[in-house]
């Protein structure tokens, strides 16, 4: 089967199986247990695989991503503007998709578990900052016990850490480096090889996870209902960053046409479009912003290629739509304060996993955990994510050439647009 096909077929199939267990087990007493069972497992057994990878992986990706950076000629001035624009229209799309979802509540209103069963799915008392304040969250993400991060999973430590070993690596003696950037590489090529392997189980745990949900919930109106107005958040804040947000800034910024380089980029943002792939788009990207609307090959060698690693506007749109979206759905209240994590852990997660195969289930997997959402919501957000996928890879290589734009600007070139 085409690939293509592989998640709406299984997605159909939990449906179609979850709504039969359900109509089953309403005839009998105890007759669909196995059923559950079996669900269960699958679906458990997946979120504990990506559980299981995501601290290692972590590590491993931003201190040798960091280490080779910065072991290179490409931190100075160029560097520095670059990252400064990736991190402000990172935040920028992260914060337009938590206002737009708090608008229009696409999740209010289905009712994954009972209420009175939702103890069992999450603890409420351990969401990040439910008895913090902001000020000890920011100190909480300093670990006092880098061993204990790592043992209970704390991302945004553990993402503190690997961002200090990787910079404080590069200032030892080079031989030791040489042999630690080494490893660190070879530790990221492992965990690559084994996410890779995971993640050819999703549709499994699809399954697993959708028909557990739908058994338990058989309302499928107003389920489908209520994905479809997260589809459609999703799509207007990519709209509203992609055509009103990152133009905006090209223009006060770059001082130049946005939509004269919209327009060059039609062939790159096209590919994009229908290959979900920022990597299938890079050559195009590179050869329209450079040939086209003007940019050197240095800027345009160095900004493209570090965007596509490091830079997801529209993927850290999706998920804090998506985080928001979960907690909604199970009936969670989320204060200002644990939707200021959602950005921050969107912002360092693209970081850290921008680079991998099914980027947007590691990141959201990691966003989930970090401010103590149920996982089993990954399952909602997966039966759509191939619809709304085509969009937010659009928007991050729109956001990467926008940004070489504006660095080369302010580099003083004369561009063509």
């Amino acid at each position: 089967m085409n690939k293509k096909f592989i998640f709406p077929a299984m997605i159909l199939t939990a449906l179609v199986f979850g709504v039969a267990g359900g109509k089953i087990a309403s005839m009998s007493d105890g007759g669909m247990d196995w059923f559950v069972t079996m669900c269960t497992l699958l679906g458990s057994g997946f979120i504990n695989l990506l559980m299981m990878i995501i601290a290692p992986l972590i590590f491993f990706s931003i201190s040798s991503g960091v280490a080779n950076i910065g072991s290179g000629k490409n931190l100075g001035r160029i560097g520095g503007k670059t990252m400064l624009l990736y991190v402000l229209t990172t935040v920028i799309a992260a914060i337009i998709g938590l206002v737009l979802v708090n608008l229009i509540q696409p999740g209010v209103g289905v009712s994954i578990v009972p209420a009175d069963t939702l103890a069992t799915v999450v603890n409420v008392d351990s969401l990040v900052g439910s008895q913090k304040t902001v000020g000890e969250i920011i100190l909480d993400i300093i670990p006092s016990n880098v061993i204990n991060a790592f043992a209970k999973n704390n991302l945004l430590q553990i993402i503190f850490f690997a961002i200090l070993f990787g910079l404080f690596l590069t200032q030892i003696k080079e031989d030791l480096k040489v042999t630690m950037v080494k490893f660190l590489n070879s530790g990221f090529e492992i965990m690559m090889k084994m996410t890779s392997a995971i993640i050819k189980l999703t549709p499994i745990g699809i399954f697993g996870i959708i028909a557990k949900q739908v058994y338990n919930n058989p309302d499928l109106g107003a389920l489908f209902s209520s994905l479809g107005m997260f589809i459609l958040t999703v799509f207007l804040g990519i709209g509203i960053h992609v055509f009103i947000v990152l133009p905006f800034l090209t223009k006060v910024l770059g001082k130049v046409s946005p939509f004269k380089h919209m327009g060059n980029m039609s062939g790159a943002l096209l590919t994009a479009f229908t290959t979900a792939s920022s990597s299938a788009a890079l050559p195009l990207s590179m050869e329209a912003t450079e040939k086209r609307s003007g940019v050197s090959a240095q800027i345009t060698g160095f900004c493209l290629p570090l965007g596509a690693t490091v830079n997801m506007n529209g993927t850290a749109l999706f998920e804090s739509v998506a985080a928001l979206f979960v907690a909604q759905t199970y009936g969670i209240d989320m204060t200002i304060t644990q939707q200021i994590m959602i950005v921050v852990t969107a912002l360092l997660a693209s970081i850290g996993t921008a680079g991998i195969p099914m980027s947007g289930l590691v990141m959201l997997t990691m966003i989930l955990s970090a401010v103590g959402l149920p996982l089993e919501g990954i399952g909602l957000i997966l039966a759509i994510d191939f619809i709304v996928d085509m969009m937010r890879t659009t928007a991050n290589v729109w956001g990467d050439s926008c940004v070489a734009v504006i660095v080369a600007k302010s580099e003083g070139e004369t561009l063509k647009i």
